[in-house]
């Protein structure tokens, strides 16, 4: 799975003209399923989404969590972080997971981080939303849980 996550003051999700979700402070997390992923990766993401120390303490330096702040998740489905852009001009989407597969560790996602303590919102699988945000900083981190199975690479 492969989310970017964006700091927020603010956030709501319109689906059909009209908003379907909002969150005050806190955290966007657009998240795309690829093929292969599976339970391993929704508690890999949750936990990096749940206490990932991104918003401002007390001497505004990036050192709470969504969860020290009680902010909110606007979680959001966008199978297309899962593109591959190495050859062409145009996308290939044959890494994303099926549509039923994705939705359920999509849904799998909003349900782990509910039961870490975080507040979520959530878009519309497959919908046509319009996603509104005021990124705060701007702050924008990329998680991907496939990085957890390769070693790091020294600098």
């Amino acid at each position: 799975m492969r989310a970017v996550v964006q700091r927020v003051t603010k956030a709501s999700v319109q689906i059909g003209g009209r908003e379907h979700a909002s969150i005050g402070p806190g955290l966007v997390v657009l998240a795309g399923v690829a093929r292969g992923d599976e339970d391993a990766d929704v508690t890999y993401l949750a936990d990096k989404v749940a206490n990932l120390r991104v918003l401002a303490d007390d001497a505004g330096r990036m050192n709470r969590s969504v969860l020290d702040t009680g902010g909110e998740v606007l979680l959001v489905s966008q199978f297309t972080l899962i593109a591959d852009t190495r050859k062409g001009r145009r996308p290939s989407f044959i890494g994303a997971e099926a549509p039923d597969r994705a939705a359920q560790l999509i849904d799998d996602l909003g349900e782990a981080l509910t039961a870490r303590g975080v507040p979520v919102r959530s878009g519309v699988f497959q919908a046509d939303m319009a996603v509104a945000l005021v990124n705060d900083g701007p702050v924008t981190i990329i998680i991907d849980s496939h990085d957890r199975r390769t070693p790091r690479r020294q600098a």
